[in-house]
């Protein structure tokens, strides 16, 4: 096993004892002694463990100033775009893509995800695992769930799904790193996504998407089949643009309510044979070259569900595009040396 085991032995003795010039205050306000107590009378953790782990965590006002200001809603689409879709992440994507194509294989074979998009999402969240976050795991969700009130529930929730995940795993809560929210791992999973959809996809008895590429293969593919993506269907499609910016057909909400026939009667034809019936959705970016039109499908909204943002999920749907464009042709050259052996 490659992560850290904890729960158990030495670790836990190690922080009962640890200097107090190490502690935080995070064990010692009423919020904090709350959430002790909860996790006690819950889920069956000894208080004085609980608040021993609080006490070794500590505020990190980077954190917060992050969370106030993250690039999907502070940049416009061609500023995003650079930051993903460049030559080097293609073709590292490529790589990896080939070093672990049987893991690929499989995923896409067990769940009905494309290879291209479980690589691209581990592309923009990682970089393929070369960068997977600087924070403590417990640092990050401590700050945010007891010094930043505008989610201070949502992340309290995700300390306690932390603090069940490392007991779960064995892994030590104070050793593990990740995003500024505390995601983590080759995929990035919050706490209560690493217990849901994680999988020990190599058969070693240990879900560890933290260090173990083919567990996060696996487990990101299991993640959008639990999100209902929908083989062989399409993600989305550039369309003319010919709507007004004042138009009731370009809604806000990320789940797709219209459908198709009702972007067809406003003259947005799709080129990809899609049923009319079909859920569907227009976005309208902004391109180096302007204004873009963009008809998506229910399998962007499948995206949004790991992001909740149409940037990201734009990225993700156009790095998969460029890793199958670069894959083609090396896959072409396997069934000929196939064909030819």
């Amino acid at each position: 096993m490659k992560a850290v085991r904890y729960w158990l032995g030495v670790g836990w003795v190690m922080v009962c004892f640890a200097s107090p010039l190490q502690a935080g205050p995070y064990n010692e306000t009423p919020e904090s002694r709350e959430f002790v107590r909860e996790m006690s009378e819950r889920y069956g953790f000894e208080a004085e463990r609980v608040s021993a782990i609080l006490a070794n965590a500590q505020r990190r006002d980077s954190i917060l100033e992050a969370i106030s200001r993250p690039a999907e809603k502070t940049l416009e689409w061609h500023e995003y775009r650079r930051i993903f879709m460049r030559d080097e992440r293609i073709e590292q994507g490529v790589s990896f893509l080939r070093k672990h194509q049987e893991a690929f294989e499989r995923a896409e074979r067990e769940y009905g995800v494309p290879a291209s998009i479980v690589a691209a999402i581990i592309g923009v969240e990682t970089w393929y695992g070369t960068y997977k976050g600087k924070y403590r795991v417990l640092d990050a969700l401590a700050t945010l769930a007891f010094d930043y009130p505008p989610r201070s529930r949502f992340f309290r929730s995700e300390l306690a799904q932390y603090l069940l995940m490392t007991r779960e795993q064995g892994f030590d809560p104070m050793a593990l790193t990740g995003s500024y929210a505390g995601a983590m791992g080759y995929g990035q999973f919050i706490s209560s996504s690493y217990r849901h959809y994680a999988l020990d996809f190599d058969g070693d008895d240990v879900a560890d998407i933290l260090t173990n590429p083919v567990d996060a293969i696996g487990s990101v593919a299991n993640y959008f089949h639990a999100h209902r993506w929908q083989t062989g269907e399409p993600v989305a499609e550039r369309v003319s643009d010919s709507l007004p910016k004042s138009s009731p057909l370009l809604t806000r909400e990320l789940r797709p309510t219209l459908t198709v026939n009702d972007y067809r009667q406003a003259g947005i034809v799709p080129k990809m044979d899609v049923p009319g019936d079909a859920k569907a959705r227009v976005i309208r970016l902004v391109g180096d070259e302007g204004s873009e039109l963009w008809l998506t499908y229910h399998n962007f909204y499948v995206i949004t569900r790991y992001n909740h943002s149409h940037l990201y999920a734009m990225a993700v749907h156009q790095l998969a595009g460029a890793l199958e464009e670069r894959m083609r042709p090396l896959a072409n050259e396997n069934n000929g040396d196939s064909n030819n052996s």
